[in-house]
């Protein structure tokens, strides 16, 4: 009898303060709809499923259906755009919430990112374009396939590096080898790639061999701290690394880079950022669900703090460009390959990860679309003594293929 009070008492909340097209079904049948038009329904299959309801937060309402407390039917943008009305319309719901700044010792960020993407590069081929580049596409077209920005995304990068035959180039945190392939196949630099992650390497180093690239590229198991030398490369690119750097190593980070980097060579970060100018997490419980399920121990900072950091590290910073777009129409792709093969998914990993994958997916789809994270790259040189690096003295040069 409590519960059916609990529960009467919940939707009938819901019903009051909230407005999205979605039809919550109870295990006994009772129902209610949020809206005139409900295109989505929700079916609750127990008391957990509907507790979820009482206090919602977007990490409660996905748990819930990661659990298999709950289910939906119809659009999955719709389903995720209605769980953020009804994560709003508690009476403490707030947009940003408080980042735990985590310590990331090489231990921890190795089982971090082991946890993420160790998954098995078989789950990852299922939605991801032929080459696996896990990171923002770059689209110079409406109609543009994700394999063509992908591919058009890797030049963009090669381009703002202006690399040149017999460079040598670092890519940290380079996934599956796809940059660095690109940058020794067509740009003929000798290439090292490093990653935390032993199924990327093994598969990276698969892909290198069968391109007959082994004599100028490699990658290596290998924590960023641990990457030997001093002005070794001519230019360096990060994709996706630095949120798993956490804001305290920041400095560290842009330290190494620099360690490594020749006197005015060039660095490009690529990079995930809060829309947060003081670094909060995003809010509503969706900052926790990820570093919960998704990315443990997961920070983006601002724009601003990464800059600062990067200068304080003698990097006088020549582009910044937002991507944010980008990302959001990226996540829409690998969202909706990630639908037509979620059975698969399920085989490839389990029913609770495939659960988890398919609300990452589509929630941070929606989260770039709305603007609670963005993505940029910073273009910077190393400028350790007075100078000027040999750049044009306009940024014509990025654009032309």
């Amino acid at each position: 009898m409590f519960w059916d009070r609990s529960v009467e008492h919940a939707l009938t909340n819901l019903k009051k303060r909230v407005n999205a097209p979605v039809r919550v079904v109870l295990w006994d049948g009772r129902e209610i709809a949020l809206s005139e038009d409900p295109r989505v329904t929700v079916r609750v299959k127990g008391a957990r499923g509907a507790s979820a309801l009482a206090n919602p937060t977007l990490l409660s309402l996905a748990e819930a259906y990661i659990e298999g407390h709950a289910d939906f039917e119809g659009d999955l943008g719709e389903a995720i755009r209605g769980a953020e009305a009804i994560s709003r319309s508690a009476p403490k719901a707030r947009l940003n919430g408080e980042l735990p700044v985590s310590r990331h010792t090489k231990r921890d960020d190795l089982e971090a990112i082991q946890h993420h993407y160790d998954v098995s590069n078989d789950f990852y081929a299922l939605w991801l374009d032929p080459r696996m580049v896990y990171s923002c596409a770059y689209f110079r077209d409406e109609g543009d396939s994700l394999e063509t920005a992908q591919l058009q995304k890797l030049d963009h990068i090669c381009r703002k590096l202006r690399l040149a035959p017999g460079e040598k180039f670092l890519d940290i945190g380079c996934g599956w080898g796809a940059l660095a392939i690109r940058a020794a196949e067509k740009y003929g630099v000798d290439a090292t790639g490093i990653t935390l992650s032993e199924n990327q390497c093994r598969l990276a180093t698969e892909r290198i061999q069968a391109a007959g690239l082994q004599d100028r590229c490699r990658v290596l198991l290998l924590d960023y701290r641990d990457t030997p030398g001093e002005g070794v490369y001519d230019k360096i690119a990060s994709v996706g690394m630095f949120e798993h750097v956490g804001l305290r190593n920041l400095p560290e980070y842009f330290s190494t880079v620099k360690r490594l980097l020749r006197e005015q060579g060039l660095f490009l970060n690529h990079g995930i950022t809060a829309s947060s100018v003081d670094n909060h997490a995003v809010g509503l419980g969706a900052g926790e669900f990820i570093g919960r399920y998704v990315f443990p121990r997961g920070e983006v900072p601002h724009l601003h703090r990464a800059v600062r950091d990067m200068s304080a590290q003698s990097m006088e910073v020549h582009d910044i460009e937002c991507l944010r777009p980008h990302y959001a129409r990226t996540l829409g792709f690998w969202s909706a390959n990630y639908e037509r093969r979620f059975a698969e998914a399920v085989a490839a990993s389990s029913e609770k990860t495939a659960r988890i994958w398919r609300v990452y997916l589509a929630g941070c789809a929606h989260a770039f679309e709305q603007g609670w994270v963005s993505i940029y790259q910073v273009l910077a040189s190393r400028q350790g003594v007075p100078g000027r690096t040999a750049l044009p003295l306009t940024r014509d040069w990025m654009y032309r293929d």
